[in-house]
C-alpha cells in the first residue's frame, strides 16, 4: 500500500493514540471502514467538538465546557478543602468514590527533572495563588506513588509548609483484598509507615 492510501493513513493516525499499537490500529481502521458512513462522521464530529469546546477551568484546571466547571461552581462542596491531583483522570477516579466533597486543583503533570519538567510547567504557581486568595484550611496531596508523583508531593509539602493550613497526603499501602505475600516491599513499607491508630 502506498503512503497516500487512506486506510494506511488512518492506521498511522490511530496508532499515535496512547496504548494503541499497529495491530489494534489496523483492527480499528477496518471497523471504521466497515461501519455505516454515519459512524465515521459522528466520530470525526465528536473529535472536533471536544477540541473546539473543551477548555481548562480557570480555577481548578479541570477539562470543562463551562468556566468555571460544575465542580468549582457547586456551592454544596466544601470550599475550605482542596485536593491536589496530577491529571483530570485522577479527579474522575476520586469523584467515583463519592466520598470527597471538597474542591480540586489539577497540576497537569508531575515534576520530572530528567524530562525537563519543572515547577514552571505545572499549575503550581496557580495553586499557591489559590491558597493565598481563598480560605483554604486543608490541602490533600493526592499525587500517584510513582517516583515523579512522590517528588512532586515532597516539593509541594516543602512549598506549602509556611502557610497556616492543614497539609495531608492520601494513605498508601495494601489494597483491599490484597495479600501481603504478593505485595512488593515498597508497598508494604508504605503501609507500615502510614499505619493508622485503631
Amino acid at each position: 500500500m502506498s503512503s497516500s492510501n487512506p486506510l494506511l493513513k488512518l492506521v498511522n493516525e490511530l496508532s499515535k493514540l496512547p496504548g494503541i499499537g499497529e495491530k489494534t490500529a489496523t483492527r480499528l481502521a477496518f471497523f471504521i471502514l466497515k461501519s455505516p458512513s454515519s459512524y465515521p462522521q459522528a466520530l470525526a464530529q465528536a473529535i472536533l467538538e471536544v477540541k473546539n469546546k473543551i477548555k481548562l477551568c480557570s480555577l481548578c484546571f479541570n477539562l470543562t465546557e463551562e468556566d468555571p466547571c460544575s465542580l468549582c461552581d457547586d456551592s454544596q462542596r466544601d470550599k475550605n478543602m482542596l485536593c491536589v491531583v496530577e491529571d483530570p483522570t485522577d479527579l474522575l477516579a476520586i469523584e467515583k468514590t463519592k466520598i470527597f466533597r471538597g474542591k480540586y486543583h489539577i497540576l497537569h503533570g508531575t515534576l520530572s527533572p530528567l524530562e525537563g519538567i519543572g515547577p514552571e510547567h505545572l499549575k503550581i504557581k496557580e495553586l499557591v495563588s489559590r491558597i493565598q486568595k481563598e480560605k483554604i484550611e486543608e490541602v490533600i496531596l493526592a499525587t500517584n506513588t510513582s517516583v515523579e508523583g512522590e517528588t512532586t508531593a515532597l516539593y509541594l509539602i516543602k512549598l506549602l509548609k509556611p502557610f497556616s493550613i492543614k497539609l495531608t497526603r492520601i494513605a498508601q499501602g495494601i489494597p483491599m483484598g490484597g495479600d501481603l505475600e504478593y505485595m512488593d516491599s515498597m508497598t508494604i513499607g508504605n503501609a507500615l509507615e502510614h499505619r493508622i491508630l485503631v
